[in-house]
């Protein structure tokens, strides 16, 4: 290789090198100045303004007022999302499963499924309460629907209740949270018998044989649950990684009344207090 070909060659790494040595320095003042912004931002109180928490420990806190929209939106990043205002710190959740009786019920409601809508607000990332509707649909055992006389039945429990949560490990993006509270729970049992009447589908309705309801009997009372849950959020959908998958555990205290009930005028059934349930559910929130 010729002379001027190796200084040619060391000119060429001379540049790139000095290009390089920019480029570093520059992503390094863009860091530098991006925490000295969120730093200032963090520590100005303003009259108005957005507010911003990253999910650290720092945040537990409760979040700080920025001076302005634009310090907010360049506030410091943390494992998860940021709370920009009151109605990001609002959240949602939606999901379904199975329930089975504790022992002490199972003499007179069996497994079945459930339902559950609620939402909530995020106090600090790891601090929320959530206002859920709860829906069951049980089975009851046979000798209960034996001793009535009828032929079927089932059970109905709606609720709504008030259930604070706390976050293990609101940083990661899988977390554990334990959960419970209590509310308004109404109880609906009620036994069948088949009949004459109209069946009806989607499209459209035929005479036929169906369960018909020839008695139940209902009660509005207070309860109470406790249990656990586990989440995955998914990071950086929509940007801000609120979505996340969970599956819950609860063990379910319903303080129903006991009665004893003729149905259809064959046979009396007593059906028991303190419907106790343990309620599993998978859902998403966000």
């Amino acid at each position: 290789m010729s002379t001027q070909r190796y200084i040619r060659l060391i000119r060429s790494i001379g540049v790139s090198g000095l290009a390089v040595f920019f480029a570093v320095g520059l992503a390094n003042a863009q860091t530098t100045l991006a925490h000295n912004t969120s730093s200032s931002a963090s520590a100005a109180v303003a009259s108005s303004g957005s507010w911003s928490s990253s999910l650290d420990d720092a945040g537990d806190a409760g979040a700080l007022p920025a001076s302005s929209s634009a310090s907010a939106s360049g506030g410091a990043q943390g494992g998860g999302y940021q709370y920009h205002s009151i109605w990001s710190r609002v959240t949602a959740e939606v999901g379904g499963g199975f329930n089975a009786p504790s022992s002490s019920s199972s003499n007179y409601i069996t497994w079945g499924g459930n339902l559950k809508v609620g939402a909530g607000y995020r106090f600090t990332p790891r601090l929320s309460a959530y206002i859920d509707y709860d829906f069951i649909d049980d089975k009851l055992p046979g000798r209960l629907i034996a001793e009535t006389g009828a032929n079927g039945g089932y059970a109905h429990i709606w609720s709504f209740t008030l259930n604070p949560r706390f976050n293990l490990f609101p940083k990661s993006v899988n977390d554990v949270y334990v959960t419970g509270g209590g509310g308004f729970f109404r109880k609906v049992t009620s036994f069948t018998d088949p009949a004459i009447g109209y069946y009806c589908d989607y499209f459209y309705c035929a005479p036929g044989v169906v369960n018909q309801v020839v008695g139940h009997f209902s009660s509005n009372q207070g309860g109470w649950s406790i249990g656990s849950g586990f989440e995955h959020r998914f990071a950086g959908d929509f940007g801000d990684g609120r979505m996340k998958v969970f599956a819950e555990v609860r063990y379910l205290d319903v303080l129903t009344p006991a009665s004893a009930i003729a149905p259809n005028g064959l046979g009396v059934a007593s059906v028991g207090a303190d419907t106790k349930l343990i309620p599993v559910t998978f859902g998403v929130s966000w």
